[in-house]
């Protein structure tokens, strides 16, 4: 069961608003004398948002690339959050067999899956 994932970001005040718009919840943390931080829980799962060195993402399908999911109530709204903060979208909202879903780059060009169930007819 996965248990902790720590980012790191140059902008702890973009990632923030963005994993934000996705619907979580950060507070402010910091351990003795580390580094200022944000962490968010959610079952059983903790998220934390470190400061990082300047640096990108890999590109999405190379080797090394991490990609995040999270299931929201709606893509659509979801997706005009993220354009307030001017998200890359990677693949429009389409809908599937599984829901609609997008893929979007966070600020550090990590790819994130937003998906919304489907709706039973």
């Amino acid at each position: 069961m996965l248990n902790l994932m720590v980012l790191r970001t140059t902008d702890l005040a973009s990632a923030r608003s963005f994993y934000e718009a996705l619907g979580l919840s950060f507070v402010q943390e910091q351990h003795g004398t580390g580094p200022v931080h944000f962490s968010c829980e959610r079952g059983g799962a903790v998220m934390e948002l470190y400061p990082g060195k300047p640096g990108q993402a890999p590109e999405r399908l190379n080797a090394g690339a991490t990609m995040l999911g999270f299931s929201v109530e709606s893509v659509d709204a979801t997706l005009e959050r993220l354009r307030a903060l001017n998200v890359t979208v990677v693949t429009p909202p389409k809908d599937s067999p599984w829901g609609k879903r997008m893929v979007v780059l966070d600020p550090d060009g990590r790819a994130i899956e937003v998906s919304e169930p489907a709706r039973s007819s």
